[in-house]
């Protein structure tokens, strides 16, 4: 299956994403105008300043711009500012996750790719977790999920998004 066939076959997508995207964009907005407004009120605006604001927004946008989760039978893709990453849900070998000041969760398809997201996109979005959730459970009945099966179920548990359909 090409990615355009994969693009065509978009299941679920994080619904929440436009609400994070378009904070994230006023946020930088509104701090662009505070700096622009502060330093034209102090005398000091010029050209090489208003540039210097505008990149330092621009900056603040793209570590505040939110990752766009997708997903349709076998696959998952995780969008950021420049490029996109997919693994195939249906041979994944491995799920982890990573705590720390914001947990994150690994997947690797036995093709080598790995994508990295919030769980809480799952726990909002149904639809996404029962995508994820059933090709994980056709990894493992193939036997490719080697490791972190037991954090599926977990991950079921703690976001209360019901039991994993195991085999």
């Amino acid at each position: 299956m090409g990615r355009a066939d994969e693009a065509e076959d978009v299941l679920a997508y994080d619904r929440t994403w436009e609400g994070e995207a378009f904070t994230a964009l006023s946020s930088s907005a509104a701090v662009l105008a505070l700096l622009l407004i502060i330093d034209w009120g102090s005398g000091g605006l010029d050209t090489t300043r208003a540039v210097l604001w505008t990149a330092l927004a621009a900056l603040l946008y793209a570590v505040l711009h939110p990752p766009r989760v997708t997903a349709g039978h076998g696959w998952l893709a995780v969008g950021g500012l420049l490029r996109e990453q997919r693994v195939r849900t249906d041979c994944l070998v491995s799920v982890r996750r990573i705590d720390g000041v914001a947990t994150r969760l690994v997947l690797r398809d036995a093709y080598g790719n790995r994508v990295e997201f919030n769980p809480k996109v799952l726990a909002a979005n149904p639809a996404l977790w029962l995508l994820v959730n059933a090709g994980a459970c056709r990894s493992r009945e193939s036997g490719t999920l080697l490791c972190g099966w037991t954090e599926v179920e977990a991950m079921a548990a703690r976001y209360g998004m019901g039991p994993s359909l195991s085999a």
